[in-house]
């Protein structure tokens, strides 16, 4: 039935075959709270905030970072590798994974652990890790074949190569959950609920349970969602990059996408980005993007900043945008403490700071 399926919507431009966006409307209605958040300090692109007790951390490329809110931003190690996933068991252990190296466990009684259990080319493109208790955790990989620095070339590419592990820390085993995902990159463990997963090639979450079985949780979101963090009453939900009309295009001609991968240079791709604007020699993104010199925040980006709140239901309820015209785009990592939320835009390399309970919707 899948196969029909599949050839029915190739035919008639359908499902995932169709070109349509859905509109930023109602809780996602743009608006410029991104661009207006406070900003905590600037880093070179800023990612993966996690917290283990009163500490917080992020990463900076291969750079570790400790944060806090009243004395600033110390180091806390270098790695040999940039940093594509972190997470703390909030008893004093990170699990860090590094592109095209695996993982490794820093604090606590595994420290120093490396990951053995996985195949090689899985190992090298760690896109999420969470912890299920201080032993076992939970690895998305975004794909198979490529990086997680090339996750725009998975994209055009096209391939559904991720997978989602559980790893025991204490012997090194890994079983594979799900596989055939397209582009993991976010993880929630709800605790006798079954694993969240952000599916970001198929723009929706999803819940896993223990036997790899999924439930679309939400679908058709417009953009590519990131990483998942849990807050009071809901849910915090980062999304890296926009989904464009022209880019859905692009994705369903092969014989283009094969000589653009082949022959343009990466940065100049008509792919989604976590930043733009930087080059006059980057595609136009459907014309019209900029009138007498002036770049209209409705136009057509390749890059965009966008954080949502969701209810229990896992049903957006607010949203915080950093539109065309803004610097604060690629957001993928968020993390509540207190009546604050703490984000960092990849793209603008930046960690911002916006109020928890701000419900702004309308357009600023």
């Amino acid at each position: 039935m899948s196969f029909l399926k599949r050839t029915y919507d190739s035919i008639f431009g359908a499902g995932e075959a169709a070109v349509t966006v859905p509109p930023l409307d109602g809780a996602l209605l743009p608006n410029d709270a991104l661009d207006q958040a406070e900003l905590v300090t600037a880093a070179a692109a800023a990612d993966n905030l996690v917290r283990d007790g009163e500490r917080c951390f992020f990463s900076s490329g291969a750079e570790l970072f400790r944060l806090d809110l009243m004395d600033g931003v110390t180091p806390a190690g270098r790695f040999d590798a940039p940093i594509s996933a972190l997470s703390a068991d909030g008893k004093g252990t990170l699990a860090i994974g590094l592109s095209g190296k695996g993982l490794v466990v820093r604090g606590g009684k595994h420290e120093g652990r490396r990951l053995s259990g996985l195949p090689e080319a899985d190992a090298a493109c760690i896109t999420a890790i969470t912890f299920d208790g201080p032993d076992k955790l939970f690895l998305a990989v975004g794909s198979s074949r490529n990086r997680p620095e090339d996750w725009a070339r998975d994209l055009m590419e096209r391939n559904h190569l991720g997978s989602v592990w559980q790893v025991d820390l204490a012997t090194g085993a890994a079983r594979r959950i799900a596989d055939k995902l397209g582009w993991p990159a976010g993880l929630l463990v709800r605790k006798g609920a079954g694993l969240v997963v952000s599916e970001a090639w198929r723009h929706r979450l999803i819940a896993l349970d223990d036997k790899g079985r999924h439930t679309v949780l939400l679908d058709n979101l417009p953009a590519y969602p990131s990483r998942l963090q849990a807050g009071e009453g809901g849910f915090w939900l980062s999304l890296f990059a926009p989904r464009r009309q022209l880019i859905e295009f692009v994705l369903r001609e092969p014989a283009f996408r094969r000589k653009m991968l082949k022959e343009i240079d990466p940065a100049h791709w008509m792919a989604p980005a976590l930043s733009s604007g930087k080059s006059f020699l980057e595609p136009l993104q459907g014309g019209s993007v900029k009138q007498l010199g002036v770049l209209k925040p409705w136009a057509p980006s390749r890059s965009y900043g966008l954080l949502v709140r969701l209810n229990e239901a896992f049903l957006p309820e607010a949203s915080f945008h950093s539109r065309a015209d803004g610097t604060r785009h690629g957001i993928t990592s968020s993390l509540s403490i207190g009546g604050r939320v703490l984000v960092t835009s990849k793209g603008g390399g930046a960690v911002l700071s916006i109020a928890a309970d701000d419900n702004r919707r309308e357009v600023a």
